[in-house]
């Protein structure tokens, strides 16, 4: 079975940067669209950015375009998320998701159900 593991995270002040990594335990992640989803407590999961499998389309949600990046490395097998101008609504629980799925425009993307691997979910926290 082949696992998402995520890295990066953290706490940092308003205004200030944060990468998170997302790579598979196993298997070529060129294979598959993957997005970044975030969750608040007491609240739905939510999308926040996907990029296609060969990286050429991205995709975010209108609260992060401009202030986060999300970007793939297939060589080295991992996707990242760039996120700059963070502010105090950006705490959360960042999760990456991966689907064997092309992608088929943002509202495609933007769906949770499609997703088949999870990873294990990691803080951000910004502070004011």
């Amino acid at each position: 079975q082949v696992q998402l593991v995520q890295s990066g995270g953290g706490l940092v002040q308003a205004g200030g940067s944060l990468r998170l990594s997302c790579a598979p335990s196993r298997e070529a992640f060129d294979r598959y669209t993957v997005a970044w989803f975030r969750q608040i407590p007491g609240k739905e999961r939510e999308f926040v950015a996907a990029i296609s499998r060969s990286g050429i389309r991205t995709y975010y949600e209108h609260f992060v375009k401009g202030r986060f990046t999300i970007s793939r490395d297939n060589a080295k097998n991992t996707v990242d998320l760039e996120m700059k101008w963070l502010q105090p609504e950006d705490t959360a629980v960042y999760y990456c998701a991966a689907q064997l799925r092309a992608d088929y425009g943002l509202e495609d993307v933007r769906r949770r159900d499609p997703y088949d691997l999870w990873g294990q979910g990691t803080q951000v926290t910004v502070s004011s």
